[in-house]
């Protein structure tokens, strides 16, 4: 178990858990682990719209410039925009300040290396190790300290760089859009590139105060921006999270269509153009069992991963597959990004159904989802998946369901929760399992 990190980087609550000396220590260790080779090592640092971004940006900073590190500022932008410009801008590190889809009141810390790319395991017990030793003796003397700098004009870079990942010659004149960005990271430079392709941009969630991020807007609560596609009569919805890595779609029906759904369309789409790298996708053990079936039926496979995007990644690349994600919408298109982008996964989305020519509701509903049961169970301390009582109840379902379903039993990463998941074709059978599960788990931590 690692004290620190957990499935996306380090993550809590801000000013208890994600404090200004975590944060400090956080730049100065990871800083002394990229300092490799005598130039002049560099960072950059983004952040989401959460009040407490303010705090932890200049504990970074302090913690960077103390071990002899530029740092380069951006200001509010995407997770997937720092992941680039990483790279684009030959910095040795990139951080993003965000806790995603996470309330306001969370705040969290996450770490790219030089090519864009999250994080090992290993690397970042490195840090954890670097985080929680004595540091003192290897601080950058006076003459070594790093500057600090805000940068100006990222925002049209990024803008330019997903606005190229379409096709040279298509646009988005006709459609109709209601775009809601979660009063996050992307308020600014969403709405700017689907306009700027043409389309009709009604925004919602673009107007962050540093307390109403995901707060009723988003990717996580697509009622206000399922209502607004309704009421104006638009061609699509489209909601990203705080930080712009995970993106769900509304129709024109104002039905909502998650990350399998998308991955399914752009899949179906991608292997008749043959631009599949793999016959086949990579997904995590939370996407539905129907997913996989539909692929089955095109003559693609479904690799499974752990939950988190980043085991994802490491799969697509293990595998040479561009193209995974997860149901929650991590949406992850390897020829264009090195995280999960929902901005570029929803112009993809878009130049299918541009392309051809039919209504998302058409284009989007690939599959019909088998029923999936998803259920958290809250635990104070101690191992409860460990207890004899819940292996049994975890043995007794999976046999009870077959082949004809799955049962996922996980902790969270990132709060004390177990959570029971099973699927399968008899919908009461799934639901019986599942409390059976819960109810043994349950037990076994009280």
């Amino acid at each position: 178990m690692r004290k620190h990190f957990g499935t996306d980087g380090i993550r809590g609550r801000a000013n208890v858990t994600i404090t200004p000396e975590l944060a400090l220590r956080v730049g100065q260790a990871a800083g002394l682990a990229f300092r490799r080779g005598d130039h002049r090592h560099r960072v950059v640092i983004g952040k989401d719209t959460r009040l407490s971004g303010y705090m932890i940006e200049n504990a970074l900073v302090a913690g960077f410039t103390s071990v002899g590190m530029d740092t380069l500022l951006l200001g509010p932008m995407p997770t997937p925009a720092v992941a680039m410009l990483t790279r684009s801008m030959r910095a040795d590190l990139g951080v993003m300040i965000s806790a995603s889809h996470n309330p306001f009141e969370d705040n969290g810390i996450k770490l790219f290396g030089p090519d864009g790319y999250k994080l090992s395991d290993g690397v970042e017990r490195e840090i954890e190790a670097l985080i929680d030793g004595d540091l003192s003796r290897r601080l950058a003397p006076s003459a070594g300290l790093g500057r600090a700098k805000r940068v100006e004009g990222v925002h049209a870079r990024y803008i330019e760089f997903a606005k190229r990942t379409l096709p040279r010659l298509l646009d988005l004149e006709g459609l109709r859009i209601v775009l809601d960005c979660a009063n996050g990271a992307a308020y600014r430079v969403a709405p700017e590139a689907l306009w700027e392709l043409g389309a009709e941009v009604i925004a919602i969630g673009v107007e962050p105060n540093g307390f109403n991020i995901n707060r009723d807007v988003g990717s996580t609560a697509p009622e206000a921006l399922v209502q607004k596609v309704r009421e104006l009569r638009a061609d699509v919805g489209i909601a990203l999270d705080g930080d712009a890595d995970r993106v769900i779609v509304v129709d024109e029906k104002g039905r909502v269509v998650d990350g399998d759904q998308l991955m399914a369309a752009i899949a179906r789409s991608w292997h008749e153009d043959g631009r599949l790298s793999r016959p086949g996708i990579v997904a995590t053990v939370m996407s539905n069992l129907g997913l996989e079936r539909y692929l089955g039926s095109l003559g693609l496979s479904l690799e499974r991963t752990a939950v988190g995007d980043r085991y994802v990644l490491e799969r697509m690349r293990e595998g040479g597959y561009n193209l995974g994600g997860e149901q929650s919408g991590h949406v992850i298109l390897s020829d264009y990004a090195t995280t999960g982008d929902g901005l570029i996964a929803a112009l993809q989305l878009l130049a299918v159904v541009k392309r051809s020519e039919r209504p998302v509701s058409e284009v989007c509903h690939c599959f019909e989802p088998l029923p999936q049961i998803l259920k958290n169970v809250r635990y104070a301390g101690g191992r409860p998946l460990e207890d004899v009582a819940v292996a049994s109840a975890i043995e007794a379902a999976r046999s009870r369901l077959g082949d004809a379903g799955r049962v996922v039993i996980r902790p969270s990463g990132t709060e004390p929760v177990i959570r029971v998941m099973a699927e399968g074709d008899d919908r009461a059978l799934v639901l019986e399992v599942v409390d059976e599960i819960a109810l043994a788990v349950t037990r076994a931590a009280a």
